[in-house]
């Protein structure tokens, strides 16, 4: 029933030539990088309870899950170890080649694991760049035992979806940060392998990681107010610009293109402009793919996973880190909230830039719900919570449609422009009755957004 791993424990018996070596960790699955661990030698292939006394193990270990406990997959791994000494640092360097099994399924395993032994975190982060221009590597976060799961649940697609973040009463502000922090690096870099196939739902569900990235910087913005930070935020920017026009022109070709095909008016110079927009949108994925691929990519996940861990913002900001996690989140989401209610309320009057605004400011508090949501128990506070994130989202994809439209008119002039003459008239004159068709969805889905936006404003608190 997977109890050990609904708690974040994981428990190993290793054949390491004719010893047997009983591990037990915490930690492993949520992908934080300060783990539990405890190891044994054991004399056979069960399990010993009595070593798992004083462990994270020892709290589930009630009488019916000793008698009901079974290993459920096994990984098979050629391990090599080197230990490397930089600058007074002890760091051991293990490539492990081999498979992960479950039942039938299968997955290869090829990794390169840096621990620190003792010493500076930069220490290792630093032989890490290195091995990363010496090599096409590109950081992984995710644990052999979480492989294993996912392979028993048959989640074996590599379009990774932004997973639900747990945050613990009493967890400083920083370190719930970095739980955010990682948790929305995993989403990132989990999808770069499907996104340089060209598939359209990872280019998204990368850029929702990257949102969510910058969004909780935003949203902890007291803490972050140093050089690094603005330079992870300057590369951080740079890939979702690199993924933007992938999304754009999908999303175009997909929602407003393709349904056209069959209605009369659009029919002369149809099939110019979807030859146009398919040699865009295709250009468009090979520079995704450039982008993934690229040692500024590699760079960028090592440098910004280090930021997370031990950048400076930590020791800038050591007072306010410190203050329990729950006082930030009320804080955050009671002035975060009034800043878009306000702007909410004038939503008639907002052009479409200002629009463009109001959408990202209620996309962060969207975010900010999501992350933060789990720290208000009790059955007032959930029916609230569902209540404000139902509100965000109907107000998100309303203004997000309208911004769509915005992004779409923007392309056309680009899309009537080329050669030769007769086809750019035929591009041109299909392209306009696209854009006829959204210009008059535009007055509908403000109203939306306006009814949206008094709901919004009526919606009660869910974290006082």
């Amino acid at each position: 029933k997977h109890t050990l791993a609904r708690n974040d424990v994981t428990l190993r018996v290793r054949h390491n030539g004719d010893k047997r070596l009983q591990t037990i960790k915490s930690g492993g699955l949520t992908n934080s990088f300060k783990r539990g661990e405890w190891e044994h030698q054991i004399p056979g292939d069960v399990p010993n309870f009595r070593k798992a006394q004083h462990t994270a193990l020892a709290p589930l270990l009630t009488k019916k899950l000793k008698r009901t406990l079974k290993p459920i997959f096994a990984t098979r791994i050629h391990r090599t170890s080197v230990p490397v000494r930089r600058n007074g640092s002890r760091i051991e360097v293990v490539l492990d080649e081999g498979s992960v099994r479950a039942g039938r399924q299968t997955a290869p395993i090829g990794e390169l694991e840096l621990e620190l032994k003792r010493g500076k975190a930069g220490d290792l982060f630093k032989l890490a760049r290195e091995m990363v221009r010496l090599v096409p590597a590109t950081l992984a976060l995710k644990s052999k035992s979480k492989r294993g799961y996912d392979l028993l649940e048959n989640k074996t697609a590599e379009v990774v979806r932004a997973e639900t973040i747990r945050l613990q009463d009493g967890m400083t502000t920083a370190d719930a940060f970095r739980a955010i922090g990682r948790s929305t690096l995993r989403q990132i870099s989990g999808n770069a392998a499907a996104v340089a196939r060209s598939d359209s739902e990872s280019v998204h569900q990368m850029r929702v990681g990257l949102r969510r990235l910058r969004a909780a910087m935003s949203l902890f913005s007291k803490l972050l107010g140093d050089k690094q930070t603005k330079r992870t935020k300057s590369e951080l920017k740079w890939l979702t610009g690199e993924l933007a026009a992938a999304r754009d022109l999908d999303v175009y070709m997909k929602s407003k293109i393709e349904p056209m095909r069959g209605a009369a008016q659009a029919k002369r110079g149809m099939k110019e402009l979807t030859t146009a927009l398919s040699a865009r949108r295709q250009a468009a994925f090979g520079r995704a793919k450039a982008a993934v691929t690229s040692p500024r990519y590699r760079v960028l996940l090592l440098d910004t996973l280090q930021w997370i861990e031990n950048g400076d913002w930590a020791r800038r900001s050591r007072r306010s880190g410190q203050l329990p996690i729950e006082w930030s989140a009320a804080d955050i989401l009671s002035s975060r909230t009034e800043k878009a209610r306000k702007k909410a309320k004038k939503l008639r009057e907002l052009d479409a830039r200002q629009r463009h605004k109001l959408r990202i400011a209620v996309k962060k508090l969207r975010y900010a719900s999501d992350f933060f949501g789990g720290l208000f128990p009790g059955p007032k506070a959930k029916k609230r919570l569902s209540a404000v994130q139902a509100s965000l989202k109907e107000l998100q994809d309303h203004l997000g449609a309208l911004n769509d439209i915005r992004v779409h008119q923007k392309l056309i002039p680009k899309l009537a422009s080329g050669k030769p003459r007769t086809k750019r008239r035929q591009r041109a004159f299909a392209a306009s009755v696209a854009s006829g068709r959204e210009q008059s969805e535009i007055e509908p889905l403000l109203n939306s957004a306006v009814k949206d936006a008094r709901k919004f404003d009526q919606i009660r608190p869910f974290w006082t």
